[in-house]
């Protein structure tokens, strides 16, 4: 959280040129990390699906409040489809990690010790 909240408040952000904008994507990624980093907390996994919805409405909450934020920062714009990106991401995480025990599994590995 700290991280989009310090980027969302630069004017300028390098991106590297690739053709098209990543704005998008990025999005996606960003707040799906965010989203996974909520349902892994054991407050949302005791909770299960009902954590896992709740994660992902605390995630497009803050991607709201982020656009918000933008709107008061010079030569950023505000954008209906960046919150629409921040809340697919955010789904798409939950469900993931909600759906799949292999991909739970491979977040929550420890390392054995070897006392």
């Amino acid at each position: 959280m700290g991280t989009v909240f310090f980027v969302s408040g630069r004017s300028a952000i390098a991106t590297p040129d690739v053709g098209f904008s990543l704005d998008k994507v990025a999005h996606v990624v960003v707040f799906g990390v965010l989203a996974t980093s909520f349902v892994r907390l054991p407050f949302f996994q005791d909770r299960g699906w009902r954590g896992a919805w709740l994660a992902m409405g605390l995630t497009i909450l803050y991607g709201v409040l982020d656009e918000f934020r933008q709107s008061f920062t010079p030569g950023r714009v505000v954008e209906f489809y960046d919150v629409i990106a921040d809340a697919a991401g955010a789904f798409l995480a939950v469900v993931l990690y909600q759906g799949s025990q292999r991909y739970r599994a491979f977040l929550e590995w420890s390392k054995k010790s070897s006392a």
